[in-house]
């Protein structure tokens, strides 16, 4: 499982050094010509669809200015239910601290569409149906958005390659609907030979980078190249929440009823462990 992005060169040998291409044009890779929107396909897939489905223990540190900090803890659930970049579903279930103990949130990714979201909260014994303009707002008090977890829509942006350097893609990402998000574009920094998105910034309507995220550790589970460690940072008030990945597992068999609303309220306990 992933989230989509940090400095991995020291992790990963240097491809060489590839032109920008006037005018849309694509780009080299191993003798093979990329276009844009094959680089950005790849990266997606890398970020959010290795294996048939995924699962993962996650720690969640949420630290202030001031370095204070909360903690959160919860299991991660993913499975896809068509091709590569096609529809998946995600279920989330936190166990601690108490105050969200037995909080589950479930996704129904459509590209192409608006994704349906669902969010449980034991206390009120309630389930509350996240509605679309809320995609981009904090995630369980977290510097991340409910948008984070899932990924965004790639046909939701236009897709800009601005430069390339030894190692990486520079991306730029500007929302096709520029009202429906709260940013102006995003920038995205790609690993080259592995097409893992290694870190994105997150830029206002002045040009001022307000949010960060970094991938921090990569490690192989399974053949996949994975992210275990992550950090989103909101770049003016000082806030970050950093996520740890601890028993990554891929290709389990997840059965398409684990992402059901019926889980929401009666968790699937033997895939919690």
């Amino acid at each position: 499982m992933k989230p989509s992005v940090a400095a991995l060169s020291l992790l990963f040998s240097h491809a060489a050094m590839l032109a920008i291409l006037v005018g849309g044009a694509g780009t080299t890779v191993a003798g093979q010509e990329l276009s844009v929107e094959e680089i950005v396909a790849k990266t997606n897939e890398m970020a959010y669809y290795q294996g048939k489905d995924g699962r993962a223990q996650v720690a969640m540190t949420i630290a202030d200015a001031q370095g204070r900090e909360q903690s959160r803890q919860f299991t991660i659930l993913r499975r896809n239910t068509g091709a590569s970049g096609g529809p998946q579903s995600y279920y989330v279930y936190f166990t601690r601290p108490a105050d969200v103990n037995k909080t589950a949130f479930l996704v129904w990714k459509k590209p192409g569409g608006e994704d349906d979201r669902w969010l449980f909260l034991p206390a009120l014994d309630l389930v509350k149906r996240i509605a679309a303009s809320d995609k981009r707002t904090s995630f369980m008090g977290s510097s991340f958005f409910y948008e984070d977890v899932s990924g965004r829509d790639l046909a939701a942006d236009t897709h800009e390659l601005e430069k390339t350097t030894d190692t990486y893609y520079v991306l730029k990402n500007t929302p096709k609907d520029a009202h429906s998000v709260e940013f102006a574009f995003f920038r995205m920094w790609v690993h080259k030979s592995s097409f893992l998105p290694v870190k994105a910034e997150y830029y206002d309507s002045g040009g001022e980078a307000y949010r960060q995220y970094e991938a921090l550790k990569v490690e192989g589970v399974q053949g996949y190249q994975t992210v275990t460690q992550a950090r989103m940072k909101d770049l003016r008030t000082g806030v970050s929440t950093l996520l740890r990945y601890a028993k990554v597992a891929y290709d389990i068999g997840l059965g398409e009823d684990v992402f059901t609303e019926r889980y929401l309220r009666n968790p699937p306990a033997e895939l919690l462990r």
